[in-house]
């Protein structure tokens, strides 16, 4: 792909044929971060600019093409997980799950979802010592983002990539509000399980 664009310091107007040599490298690290699968991000960032020239006359420039850009995307990829979390692949009662979220996160005030003090996992290095580490560090969470089932990684990735809160990934997902609070209970451990066998050395 393109070199990363720093054309948006104006809010200049280019041609569509330049899109992708501008912007191309910003979309799709800001796609992948959120899907994790890479031709899946490419698909997303190539239907981005399908439709972006097919929108082109409505750009009034209020704000730069590549915030315009990314908001087409962003509303891809939230189509990519309605898709991809239908009804009966997210279903989870709240009694089938063998642990009590309650055990681990907080449910109330404005700590909600967060790890209980007594149940935080322990301290973890990640203090990255030079570039490549912390690119290997990106590398084994992406990957544990990716092994997630599809329906979790669209609600973590809407509550912690897109900052949604719980009543929006809800309503965009069709799911009740104790199947959200299992999921994200569920996707918390896995990603700690994960992260504590791959990278974590807990001290």
């Amino acid at each position: 792909m393109a070199n990363l664009s720093t054309h948006n310091s104006q809010h200049t107007k280019s041609e569509p044929s330049q899109w992708v040599e501008l912007y191309s490298d910003y979309l799709f690290v800001y796609a992948f971060a959120r899907v994790h699968k890479k031709e899946v991000a490419e698909d997303l960032v190539q239907d981005t600019f399908v439709s972006a020239i097919k929108a082109k006359d409505s750009f009034q420039q209020k704000s730069t093409e590549r915030t315009w850009l990314t908001s087409i995307l962003k509303n891809k990829i939230i189509d990519y997980y309605k898709k991809k979390s239908t009804q009966s692949e997210i279903s989870i009662g709240a009694d089938e799950d063998s642990e009590n979220p309650n055990t681990f996160f907080e449910t109330e005030g404005s700590r909600q979802g967060m790890w209980q003090v007594d149940a935080r996992p322990g301290f973890w290095d990640t203090d990255y010592k030079t570039p490549v580490e912390k690119i290997e560090f990106y590398t084994i969470l992406n990957q544990c983002l990716e092994n997630l089932p599809e329906q979790w990684a669209a609600v973590f990735t809407l509550k912690n990539m897109e900052d949604f809160d719980a009543q929006e990934i809800c309503k965009e997902l069709n799911i009740s509000s104790s199947n959200y609070w299992v999921i994200m209970h569920r996707s918390k451990l896995q990603l700690r399980d994960c992260m504590s066998k791959n990278w974590f050395i807990e001290k």
